[in-house]
């Protein structure tokens, strides 16, 4: 019995102060997997050029991979669904500002849009419209005006010739009635006189 004690009693010490040198060693020694993988170069043995290596070390390093490779595969992965989440975001916001930007594109063409007459013009149109009409309606006003002061002047000088006219046939009429009295009061004076030699040859 002793014979077969000896030999458990034996391994399970040296596997705890194995394990025991590892959780000192770990310790000292840099956490990483890198580091961790030179600390169990180094503390492994070389035999015929081979690494002799401690398989609770081996076993715990190999555990520490696949954590680390758990860890960043949780992440990975996380960071893949972050990915696609701003991705969709990114995309819903392109669509919003696609939207926005056609929504301003057509608020702008209705603020430059001016409607005259039931048609739509820009407004550097309206204004070239606009500024037409005043300098045509300008230089129709002109044109009135001094057509109108060219008929006013002719209309004041026509006045003038007939009121000159008008007191010229007054003039006239005046003398045609004197001189009309006059001559009936001659005929009258040779009718007298006619009257009067007729009445002596009688």
């Amino acid at each position: 019995m002793k014979k077969i004690l000896l030999p458990i009693i034996a391994v399970l010490l040296i596997n705890l102060t194995a394990q025991a040198q590892l959780k000192t060693d770990t310790s000292k020694v840099d956490p990483t997997l890198k580091g961790q993988y030179q600390l169990l170069l180094s503390k492994s043995k070389t035999l015929n050029g081979y690494k002799l290596i401690n398989p609770a070390r081996l076993s715990t390093f190999w555990q520490n991979v696949r954590d680390s490779l758990t860890i960043d595969r949780k992440q990975l992965a996380a960071t893949k669904k972050k990915i696609e989440d701003q991705g969709k975001e990114i995309s819903e916001l392109k669509k919003q500002i696609s939207g926005t930007e056609s929504s301003l594109a057509s608020s702008n063409a209705r603020l430059n849009e001016i409607s005259f007459l039931g048609i739509g013009f820009t407004k550097s149109n309206y204004n070239l419209l606009v500024w037409g009409l005043i300098i045509a309606l300008g230089a129709a006003l002109a044109i009135i005006i001094l057509r109108s002061a060219k008929h006013i002047h002719e209309a004041r000088y026509r006045s003038t010739l007939y009121e000159e006219i008008s007191q010229e046939y007054q003039n006239y009429k005046a003398k045609a009635n004197d001189k009309e009295k006059k001559l009936a009061r001659e005929l009258q004076d040779e009718r007298n006189k006619l009257d009067e030699l007729k009445n002596r040859g009688k």
